[in-house]
């Protein structure tokens, strides 16, 4: 039996995002070693047929010793087990564990998640992470791009040369999240869902809800995912005191929230690859408001599905979401349903594996 590795910086991700790509593997009888930080997905993870090993990574850190260590544990793993191929996501899976492949000769594909904010900002740590990936992705069998802004970055820094291909991020299993009915409340009910940073545009989010509550009493600004930002948790408990927004923090099924949502806002300006919270959410037969950013403009057709607004115009987000709320019913229940076919048409996540195994096929 072949045998496939996989590198990865969560387990969590790869169950949510990338558990019918291992299904698929396992059906195919390939012998799958997951390498990755253990969380609460251990079990899931298990549950796949895939063989687990424990390896810890610094994922915001810059700590060198941290960092050789994992590429020594890298190195260790995929000598002893010897893969047939190694898949590999996010920076340091990709920078180190693609050097440990070339050094070996091991064929392996590469997944470009997002540039981050190391490549994305101008400056030493740029010049850095460009030369590692230099070094790690030369002689990578493949490397996946979610979306064309990041390719077009690695081929003007001459990171990559033709081994690449453009994928629709991680798509969306329409499956587990289906077209739900279109709530018609007398609340209009919307969601921001992503990790709370500041770049993912919580602050944006936050001050257009204090504006349209003062107008629209009526309206219910959810706030979804989890935060260890001591600043953040406090202003959500001022924030609901005054009844301004309601903070659910890290859900388990988000599909409950799109039952009663009329709408998610992403105001984002995060260097992120696909967003999923966006692909869920049309999934769900629901409309987006999203900025004019890689990674999110690709989902969103201006009007049709939607809105899109530019980054960090909270005039502009305000508009656009006072716009919608003034929209009658069955135009916001058409946008949810032009939603629903743009990922069907585009994002569906058969895509995505189906190019995965035929790169992995490939000879």
């Amino acid at each position: 039996m072949k045998k496939v590795m996989i590198l990865c910086n969560s387990l969590g991700g790869l169950i949510k995002f990338r558990k019918e790509l291992l299904s698929k593997l396992y059906d195919e009888e390939y012998n799958i070693y997951v390498l990755a930080p253990e969380n609460n997905y251990k079990k899931e993870v298990l549950e796949t047929g895939c063989k687990y090993i424990e390896v810890k990574i610094d994922n915001r850190g810059v700590n060198i010793f941290h960092d050789l260590k994992l590429l020594y544990t890298y190195k260790k793993y995929i000598k002893q087990i010897k893969p047939d191929i190694v898949l590999t996501y996010t920076i340091k899976p990709n920078v180190y564990g693609g050097y440990i492949c070339r050094k070996l000769k091991i064929p392996y594909i590469a997944n470009i998640t997002g540039l981050g904010s190391a490549v994305e900002n101008p400056g030493i740590l740029q010049e850095i992470t460009v030369f590692l990936y230099k070094i790690a992705l030369k002689k990578a069998k493949c490397v996946f791009f979610q979306n064309r802004e990041n390719l077009k970055f690695m081929l003007k820094r001459k990171i990559i040369n033709s081994n690449y291909k453009l994928i629709p991020g991680s798509g969306v299993n329409l499956e587990y999240h289906k077209l739900l009915p279109y709530p018609n409340n007398k609340n209009i009910t919307f969601l921001f869902i992503s990790r709370i940073i500041k770049e993912k545009g919580i602050e944006d989010y936050i001050e257009t809800a204090k504006k349209i509550k003062e107008k629209y009493p009526n309206t219910e600004f959810h706030i979804l995912g989890s935060c260890d930002n001591n600043y953040y948790i406090n202003l959500f408990k001022e924030l609901e005191q005054k009844k301004i927004v309601i903070y659910d923090g890290k859900v388990n099924d988000v599909r409950e929230y799109h039952k009663i949502s009329n709408c998610t806002i992403h105001p984002s300006y995060y260097p992120e690859g696909m967003s999923n919270a966006l692909l869920e959410s049309c999934a769900a037969g629901r409309p987006i408001i999203t900025t004019n950013r890689a990674g999110c403009r690709e989902i969103v057709d201006d009007g049709i599905n939607g809105y899109m607004v530019n980054m960090n115009d909270i005039e502009e987000l305000i508009n656009k979401v006072e716009k919608f709320i003034n929209l009658p019913y069955e135009e916001k229940k058409k946008m949810g349903i032009n939603s629903r076919k743009k990922v069907e048409k585009e994002f569906n996540r058969n895509i995505v594996i189906e190019a995965y195994m035929e790169e992995i096929k490939k000879e």
